[in-house]
This record gives structure tokens, C-alpha cells and sequence, in this order.
């Protein structure tokens, strides 16, 4: 049977900038509903390869002043080091999505790390089909390993897959192109 609001709601979303967030947020019966929603990924051998961590506002700040801090201690252009603060200074409420692989022969780690994505993928989408805004990003905080471990509790082997910020939406940014899916696209029939 056919779902047609979710299909119409799936082929119109639109993520919200994490500089388009502003309090409220979810609480935090509704943002473990969100949660719960966001892990419901496809997950081989139920191996659970991936952990969430969230960070509320006073979070956010600490981690703005850590990033800054970090960027100007490695000689950071001051351009990169100012984009890389506002997304913490600017988001009301972030769920970063460690990635933690599980060691098996069953499940090659490309899935697990696939998983990991469409769990930051999952969290975009339900906190959207909520009401709230929400975006996914990363940027080289998320990817300066020395950094993203002490900022986020990473263990050996860790890594972030995304940081979803959630809020309320300021403002709706313009519709993006979109690709042309004849340009990618490949029908095999036999």
C-alpha cells in the first residue's frame, strides 16, 4: 500500500543550515523519539556500528572555543577557522554520529560505515518530518582526528560520520538544483 504524504514529504525535504537554526529544540523525550527513528537504518549482523552523542548549547560553546583554539594553534587561515566556529556558535543542538566499526568477517566495514550514514541520513529526515530544522554536516573539525577525539570521546578506531544539527527554523534557504537523474542514471532490462 502506498504512503503517498511520505513519499511527497521525501521528494520535497529540504535541509536547514545550521546558521538558519534557532531555539526551541526538541526536548528530550522528543529528541529520543528522533533518535529511536534515526537508528532504524539498515544495519547487518545487528552490529550496531555506530554511536550518537549529543550536544546541547553550552556544549556547542566549549567546542566553538576548542576548534578556535586548536585551528589557531595549527596556523589556520582566520576565513576557515571563522566558518568552522560558527557551525557550534550558530546551532542550538547538535547529534554527532560516531561511526565504530565492529571487527568481523560477516560484514565487510564499507557497510558498517554505509549504516553509520544513513543513520545521519535517518536523524535529518525525522527531525524534518517533525517540524524542526536540520542539516548534516562535517567540516575539518569533524575530520582532524587529534581534535574530533578529544572534542567528542572518540576511541581508537572512531570516527564521525556527521554532526546533525536541530532547531528551529529561521528562515527556509532556496530549493538547490537538483541532479538530473537521466545523467546518472542506467536501466538494464536483460
Amino acid at each position: 500500500m502506498p504512503h503517498t504524504p511520505v513519499l511527497e514529504f521525501l521528494l520535497s525535504r529540504r535541509s536547514r543550515p545550521a546558521k538558519m537554526l534557532a531555539a526551541p529544540v526538541p526536548d528530550r523525550a522528543e529528541l529520543e523519539t528522533l533518535l529511536t527513528a534515526a537508528v532504524r537504518v539498515p544495519d547487518h549482523g545487528k552490529l550496531e556500528p555506530w554511536r550518537l552523542v549529543v550536544l546541547g548549547k553550552p556544549a556547542l560553546a566549549r567546542i566553538a572555543d576548542q576548534a578556535e583554539a586548536h585551528a589557531r594553534g595549527v596556523g589556520m587561515d582566520a576565513e576557515k577557522v571563522a566558518k568552522s566556529r560558527s557551525q557550534f556558535d550558530d546551532s542550538p543542538l547538535a547529534v554527532v554520529v560516531v561511526g565504530c566499526p565492529r571487527p568481523t568477517d560477516k560484514v565487510p566495514a564499507l557497510e558498517q560505515t554505509l549504516s553509520a550514514g544513513a543513520v545521519c541520513l535517518g536523524l535529518v529526515n525525522a527531525a524534518l518530518a517533525a517540524g524542526w530544522g536540520a542539516s548534516w554536516l562535517t567540516g575539518w573539525v569533524a575530520h582532524d582526528r587529534t581534535l574530533a577525539a578529544a572534542l567528542f570521546g572518540l576511541a581508537p578506531g572512531e570516527w564521525v560520520a556527521g554532526i546533525v544539527h536541530i532547531g528551529t527554523a529561521t528562515q527556509v534557504p532556496p530549493d538547490r538544483p537538483r541532479p538530473d537523474l537521466a545523467a546518472i542514471t542506467t536501466w538494464v532490462d536483460a
